[in-house]
């Protein structure tokens, strides 16, 4: 009979116990002194959310620059499954037009997303579809390629 040493088992165990261990991936904005929640609505302006957050994730496009977006998002990936977004952090600070002033500072989280159904249709394209074995073998018979410049008719001229 086999025996296992409990080194040897205790380290098997431990490795299986590892290979079940998630990957975790964090990206986008990471606050460093000062978290996006401690902007003062009223007091601070482009300049100074600028100096303390840095340049944001993206901006409003329909808002001009009016809209700043810092984005954070955690991801977990279990050995060879696909990766799952298990935290997720949008802070949009919304500017005043006039003097640039931060007008509102929101919170959004994982729960406030919405799942947007693709549309899988396509359009369609003018003219006909062909087959494998029609687009190989399309073009033989159709005529041959010319040998020589003296075969070609009108394409140089004789100088």
């Amino acid at each position: 009979m086999v025996r296992i040493s409990p080194a040897l088992a205790a380290l098997l165990a431990s490795a299986a116990v590892a290979a079940c261990a998630p990957t975790v991936g964090r990206n986008g904005f990471q606050p460093i002194d000062v978290q996006p929640s401690e902007i003062q609505v009223g007091t601070d302006d482009k300049t100074s959310v600028l100096a303390k957050l840095g340049s944001p994730s993206t901006t409003s496009v329909f808002e001009g620059d009016n809209i700043w977006y810092y984005i954070t998002q955690t991801t977990e990936q279990y050995t060879f499954n696909k990766a799952e977004v298990s935290q997720r952090s949008v802070t949009a600070i919304t500017f005043s037009e006039g003097d640039d002033k931060v007008a509102e500072v929101r919170q959004l989280g994982l729960d406030d997303g919405q799942q947007v159904a693709m549309n899988d249709r396509e359009t369609p394209t003018r003219g006909r579809e062909l087959t494998v074995i029609e687009q190989l073998l399309g073009n033989v018979g159709r005529g041959q390629l010319p040998r020589t410049d003296e075969d070609v008719p009108g394409q140089r001229r004789p100088d």
